[in-house]
């Protein structure tokens, strides 16, 4: 069983975390877990142990944002606290996991994301290439700013990706290491989009080709025979594995550009009433007054 509609609230949430920043932390959380994770792909963990702390410390982030572990931790929670939090995160956004997945994710909670550490250089270049935005042979750019970046997009597939496996019968941490990998081209070629690809024409492939064979270089030649072996599928949709990729793939191409269209849309009633913005407090009756005497309420 693949997707269906009562997976898009958590899809989207998963999907803002590539709009979540903090204080003195470079970049996004989708963009940070993207690097703690090829840091320790690069270094030789395995796919399947960086894959369960990766997603899980999104799952939790989904409502904690950058409360993560290492952070309670250093706001003076034990870690028996700690991980209390997190597990109450993770069960709000889990309800719908495949079961045994979801206790495999909320086991890896306590250890956290995988840690920062040395990169190869296209993990830096994915995160400052921008996303070509909505394009079509023929007509001008759709831009919707800020641009989503390449790491952004290729952690939340990877987390789409994890989280559908089961329905297609998939391995999760193969999913994981074709959607992290499934960019590299775009770590040295500017994103055109689909015009570009059409005007490239018969010369894309071999233009593809040579710009992901200079980030699978920057790879020690075992790990660089993983990611092969994980991305070759993915060319097509007759593997398991290559159909939960499409799948995470798609929903997320269309689910940022969803996303601007929904912030675009929004009326002040929904922002005061369905999200109440001006929530209950002690003071909350004052404050309605006020706004209702400017007339926004």
């Amino acid at each position: 069983m693949s997707f269906d509609a009562a997976y898009l609230p958590l899809l989207r949430e998963l999907g803002d975390l590539k709009r979540i920043r903090s204080a003195e932390r470079e970049g996004s959380i989708a963009e940070r877990l993207f690097a703690r994770g090829w840091a320790a792909l690069a270094a030789g963990e395995t796919p399947t142990a960086v894959m369960r702390r990766t997603v899980a410390a999104a799952l939790a982030a989904a409502r904690l944002g950058d409360l993560d572990r290492a952070t309670l931790a250093e706001l003076g929670l034990s870690d028996a606290e700690a991980r209390a939090v997190l597990e109450r995160a993770f069960d709000e956004v889990a309800m719908l996991l495949d079961p045994a997945l979801a206790a495999e994710l909320r086991d890896a909670l306590p250890e956290g994301a995988p840690a920062a550490g040395p990169v190869p250089r296209f993990v830096p270049q994915l995160a400052t290439q921008p996303r070509a935005g909505v394009t079509c042979p023929g007509r001008p750019r759709l831009l919707l700013q800020p641009a989503e970046n390449h790491a952004e997009h290729c952690l939340i597939v990877a987390v789409y990706g994890v989280l559908a496996a089961p329905g297609y019968g998939a391995d999760p941490a193969e999913v994981f290491l074709a959607s992290m990998a499934h960019h590299f081209h775009n770590a040295a070629m500017p994103d055109a989009g689909f015009t570009g690809e059409v005007l490239l024409g018969d010369l894309l492939d071999r233009v593809i080709d040579a710009a992901r064979e200079q980030a699978m270089a920057m790879l020690d030649p075992a790990v660089a025979a993983q990611v092969r072996a994980a991305i070759a599928p993915v060319a097509g949709d007759a593997t398991p594995a290559a159909r939960a990729f499409h799948a995470a793939d798609v929903l997320d191409r269309v689910l940022e550009i969803e996303q601007h269209l929904r912030a675009a849309s929004a009326t002040m009633d929904s922002v005061l009433h369905t999200y109440e913005l001006v929530h209950a407090g002690p003071v909350k009756t004052f404050h309605d007054r006020v706004l209702s005497d400017v007339g926004l309420l």
